[in-house]
């Protein structure tokens, strides 16, 4: 594969997934303007998560029956339509409506991710998903920095909009770009493709240890990032959102170092690499613990816990990928599934963690969490 092409793979899978986040830093201005009480906005969080949980189940595993390119210029040729819909919203019903067809076809990431180490070739498949699994970690990070900024110039609605006429864009260019694959015939129904989701992952015991280990990094991934704008908010930083934003771009360093993680696995590494990067993990917690006191020391923990996240996750994905071929989308929704688990506890727990024992309770629970999966990558991993 091309660099080009794994670089619009990375786009665009990143394009897809930030479609999640953008409503992140957004739910004061649409309550203010939809006059939606604060207590209550939360759900369009809620929705879109679960909408997207979904996607993983229902939609992800068609890549495995349908033609893939065609698959995915229609699932964004959709989100574009969903977009409008969100952006031109004139109730909360309205909006959740769209919100949920958002998550649902956002999706299309790990279709894409299917299809790169589909196209790969099988020396090069943990480079490859390393550059579009960094794509995915970036637009996570950066979708809250993006959807601030263009709304201090243009409202929250114009985010939407945005995000439509890029995601159109780029649906024309991987129709004119990807190649047309076409698929064995095979007997499988649909209700049997999804029931085969289920046993990959009994049969499979990689999957089922490397699902755990994606449960528990992204736990810690959502215990830092859904928490940290309550410290830097609050006196003695009082950080406007657009600085706190800002924090994004100390993980995206994090996320672009950890892409040789790929390239490792490719070399027979994996384990190593594993272990190296949760060690990372575990330790990242210290000097995050001192935000109030040195926001460098932040910093640093930033970017080193985003680097052990996808070291790891990269690796995952990697070392999943080898198994059979034809069954990649299926792998890949059931290995994200545990990664949606993790990260709706980890935000859940965090915040509430916050509530009764403040930052450093935070910390301690992701230090915990991380610890935890280090043991458990120590008690598997042969």
């Amino acid at each position: 594969m091309s660099r080009y092409m794994a670089l619009l793979f990375a786009v665009a899978s990143g394009m897809a997934v930030a479609n999640i986040y953008y409503s992140q830093p957004l739910l004061d201005a649409m309550a203010s303007e939809l006059a939606i009480d604060h207590s209550t906005i939360g759900i369009i969080i809620t929705v879109t998560q679960i909408c997207y949980a979904l996607g993983l189940l229902l939609l992800v595993p068609l890549g495995d029956l349908l033609n893939q390119r065609k698959l995915i210029v229609c699932q964004m040729l959709l989100s574009v339509v969903a977009l409008i819909v969100v952006s031109n919203a004139p109730s909360i019903k309205v909006l959740l409506m769209g919100i949920a067809a958002v998550g649902l076809l956002a999706v299309v990431t790990q279709t894409l991710v299917a299809f790169a180490a589909t196209l790969a070739d099988p020396t090069e498949r943990g480079r490859v998903i390393g550059i579009v699994t960094s794509g995915i970690v970036i637009g996570i990070l950066l979708a809250r920095a993006v959807a601030g900024i263009i709304t201090d110039f243009a409202g929250w609605r114009a985010v939407y909009l945005v995000s439509a006429g890029i995601t159109l864009l780029l649906a024309g260019i991987l129709f004119r770009t990807l190649p047309n694959v076409d698929r064995e015939r095979t007997s499988l129904s649909y209700w049997q493709l999804l029931h085969s989701v289920i046993v990959l992952l009994v049969q499979e015991r990689i999957l089922r240890v490397r699902g755990i280990l994606a449960m528990l990094i992204f736990a810690a991934f959502s215990i830092l990032w859904t928490s940290l704008v309550l410290p830097l908010s609050a006196p003695p930083l009082s950080l406007s959102h657009s600085e706190i934003g800002a924090f994004g771009l100390a993980g995206v360093a994090g996320a672009l170092a950890a892409a040789k993680a790929g390239r490792l696995a490719d070399r027979g590494l994996g384990q190593r690499t594993t272990g190296v990067a949760l060690t990372l993990l575990l330790l990242s917690w210290l000097p995050i613990s001192y935000a109030d006191y040195s926001l460098w020391g932040l910093i640093v923990g930033v970017i080193v816990l985003d680097f052990a996240v996808q070291a790891v996750h990269v690796t995952n994905q990697s070392m999943i990928l080898r198994k059979h071929p034809e069954s990649r989308s299926r792998l890949t929704a059931s290995y994200m599934i545990f990664y949606s688990v993790g990260s709706a506890a980890g935000s859940i727990a965090s915040t509430t963690i916050y509530a009764y024992a403040g930052w450093n309770g935070v910390c301690l629970l992701g230090a915990s969490v991380s610890a935890l999966a280090l043991l458990f990558w120590a008690f598997t991993r042969r």
